[in-house]
């Protein structure tokens, strides 16, 4: 496995339903945005709408699309909605469903793997196992261009809740990205983390930078960025 070293972490804000939101992930050079096709979801956008809001980014910021179990003829009419975006599969898709979908529209995907919290007391459970059914997760979506890490939580995500980042094992073969319950206070510790376990990677918040489902917020995404630059010039 080559290693690969960022001088700068990418950065995807996911859940994006306003203009002014759009405009300030753009201003703070965040890297990727994520729009919600989930219907249960309080983020959820339509195909039009997320038209929209991606025609307001400048270029070399990569709109995502994602989906929970949403059928085929769902995906293709959001893929053509935004002709750049890449594929995000967050429920219980398989590894065949996610690369025929992305052989069709002709984008990359990125696959969610929603890492248990398990504990009453503290929220996290040290599970040996676990970090061994990441690297084979890995293995089972290997036509991904990432895996997804999030906490386990009812609704798919945007839960605010972080899962025990010691379960990431070292030299994982595959781009992680990492989710659940970052904000601009905790994923400082995220990206130094992060540079000891996977040989490229990305962070990626929702809830952390809202004032409400839905909402963001322009200082907390100015925040969470700023917190992931001092983090990338710290040495591990």
């Amino acid at each position: 496995m080559s290693s690969f070293s960022y001088s700068h972490t990418p950065i995807k804000v996911c859940g994006l339903t306003r203009e002014e939101d759009v405009d300030a992930c753009a201003r703070e050079g965040v890297n990727a945005i994520g729009f919600v096709f989930y219907e249960k979801s309080p983020r959820r956008v339509t195909p039009d709408r997320a038209h929209a809001l991606a025609n307001r980014l400048p270029a070399f910021i990569t709109p995502v699309l994602l989906f929970v179990n949403a059928p085929s003829e769902m995906i293709r009419l959001c893929a053509e909605a935004v002709p750049s975006a890449w594929l995000q599969f967050h429920g219980e898709e398989t590894p065949e469903f996610c690369a025929q979908m992305a052989k069709e529209t002709g984008r990359r995907y990125i696959r969610a793997l929603r890492v248990p919290l398990d504990s009453e007391e503290d929220g996290h459970k040290n599970t040996p196992k676990m970090a061994s059914e990441i690297v084979e997760y890995t293995h089972q979506y290997s036509t991904a261009h990432a895996i997804l890490l999030d906490a386990f939580v009812p609704g798919y995500g945007g839960g605010g809740k972080t899962f025990n980042w010691s379960l990431i094992p070292q030299n994982v073969n595959a781009h992680l990205v990492l989710s659940g319950g970052l904000t601009p206070a905790n994923v400082g510790d995220a990206v130094r983390t992060l540079k000891n376990c996977a040989r490229s990677f990305s962070v990626d918040v929702s809830s952390g930078v809202e004032v409400d489902k839905g909402i963001k917020d322009a200082k907390r995404i100015h925040e969470f960025v700023q917190a992931v630059r001092r983090a990338d010039q710290t040495p591990t």
